[in-house]
């Protein structure tokens, strides 16, 4: 099996799991096509699953009982799921009484890979300090040898769900924000980059009657700076990172290569987004049921709205939007257009290198629009916008430059013909007397007192062509066409072909 057929037979099973058991089989059919020998050894794999989950595993009694041999921690309830992990909401008993998130690794998920990211994640949560990532406490081994780690326990809910819930403005939100651009901040100054941010990877906790985004899973993090573990960890080529709907195009090139600090950045511009519009840039549904190829395609090089447009465009949506908001979608268009509307497409530039270059410049620009200081984003220029609207349509732009061509042409001659015709006059007078001294030379009254050989008329009238029509050059080449054409039914082809030329 190559590592390509690999890979996506393991994307589709991870994104097949957790769909009901009357969805997977439309799934399948539509992620899979012709291409049966993928969806069956989906299938395979799916079943095997089941039978091992009937069989008191993935959160049965029997999982729990594991848990409850970790003599410190007392499982109380599950409450997430992620695709390595479950994570418990555990109390644990000494050497100090706390309420704490309990993340093992899954049943069955205990290949060297996972142990490798599982204990990766559990390195860069412990690298953290700061009041916006979540703590880790504690690490180990459950009795059957699962990996364990123990972290501060978040109660909240997503960012975006708890400013919707709040029905917080504009300004709280961006707050909120930045706060979430500091976290991500400390994680790469500690050299960790989180490579799936999302609002369900921020989650929102009151303290001292202040809302504090704590940011989570750091699963698929990696390291830029420092060795996170002695496992070997590495992101195999054509494997798919992320959250389709948050991730930044280099993410999607699926190379695993040259991934930097300007993901998170994209990510981060992705949420901001959600927080203004109450929307993601790309539809989800629209954007998962284009096929892997098509899906891969549009995050890569479509680009999105901006969203002051798309709260014009969405008029139903946008005024539910609004309302969460305190405001009307008139009002809320308005707000956006501008200042924000450049700082979020910024952050959400296919070319990263146009990007804001940290989590913190992207926070200080949202803060200088907080203060009403000029902002560092700015439009792209034009040149930029159209240079990137060829690099997406080639071939419409192809097509489109011929038909531009055909009628330039045509413009082109007609324009000729006018200007030929506004100085009809003046080129007339100007053959005319050329024609005159032509001739002239060729009679008795010439200097030389003798008429002239042909060839030496030609060459002759040539010279005077080059002297006299030198301004008007659409008449200097049709008599040197005329005077060519002489040449080759002379049959002499030399002085013919400059002429032509």
């Amino acid at each position: 099996m190559s590592s390509e057929h690999y890979a996506r037979v393991k994307r589709l099973f991870i994104e097949a799991v957790d769909l009901p058991d009357d969805q997977r089989a439309e799934f399948l059919d539509r992620e899979c096509g012709s291409d049966r020998k993928i969806a069956d050894e989906v299938r395979d794999l799916l079943d095997f699953h089941d039978a091992e989950t009937s069989n008191g595993h993935a959160g049965s009694p029997t999982a729990l009982a594991d848990l409850e041999s970790i003599d410190t921690y007392k499982v109380l309830q599950k409450i997430g799921e992620g695709g390595m992990g479950e994570v418990y909401e555990a109390e644990q008993t000494t050497p100090v009484h706390r309420r704490v998130a309990l993340k093992v690794i899954k049943w069955g998920m205990d290949t060297k890979e996972v142990l490798a990211r599982f204990e990766s994640e559990r390195q860069a949560l412990a690298l953290m300090n700061h009041p916006n990532i979540a703590k880790v406490f504690d690490a180990g081994m459950t009795g059957t040898g699962r990996p364990y780690f123990a972290m501060e326990y978040v109660k909240g809910v997503a960012v975006t769900e708890y400013c919707d819930t709040h029905r917080l403005n504009t300004d709280d939100r961006l707050k909120i924000f930045i706060q979430v651009c500091r976290g991500v901040q400390h994680a790469h100054q500690r050299g960790v980059i989180h490579r799936d941010m999302k609002p369900t990877n921020v989650l929102v906790a009151i303290e001292d009657d202040r809302a504090v985004p704590k940011i989570i899973d750091f699963g698929i993090a990696k390291a830029t700076s420092q060795r996170l573990t002695e496992r070997t960890v590495f992101t195999e080529l054509g494997q798919w990172i992320g959250t389709p709907e948050y991730m930044s195009p280099e993410q999607a090139e699926m190379t695993g290569l040259d991934i930097d600090t300007r993901t998170d950045v994209y990510s981060l511009g992705v949420i901001l987004y959600e927080l203004l519009v109450g929307a993601q840039p790309f539809d989800s549904t629209t954007l998962r049921s284009a096929g892997f190829d098509e899906m891969r395609r549009r995050i890569r090089e479509d680009e999105p709205l901006r969203p002051s447009t798309r709260v014009s465009r969405s008029a139903a949506d946008s005024e539910i939007a609004a309302r969460r908001r305190r405001t009307s979608a008139t009002n809320l268009a308005r707000e956006l257009k501008g200042d924000l509307d450049w700082i979020v497409m910024r952050a959400l530039d296919k070319d990263r290198t146009r990007r804001y270059a940290s989590p913190l410049d992207l926070a200080d620009d949202v803060r200088r629009h907080l203060r009403n200081e000029p902002v560092e984003a700015s439009p792209p220029s034009t040149v930029y916008r159209i240079r990137k609207f060829i690099r997406r349509n080639r071939v419409g732009v192809a097509a489109a430059s011929a038909v531009t061509l055909v009628l330039l042409a045509g413009i082109v001659g007609t324009s000729i013909g006018l200007v030929r015709a506004q100085r009809e006059a003046e080129t007339a007078q100007q053959v005319v007397r050329l024609v005159r001294s032509m001739l002239w030379v060729m009679g008795p009254g010439a200097p030389s007192g003798s008429t002239m050989p042909i060839r030496d008329f030609l060459e002759y009238g040539a010279a005077r062509i080059d002297q006299d029509l030198r301004d008007t050059p659409l008449v200097e080449a049709e008599l040197k066409s005329v005077i060519g054409e002489v040449y080759l039914s002379l049959g002499d082809l030399q002085r013919a072909e400059p002429l032509l030329e």
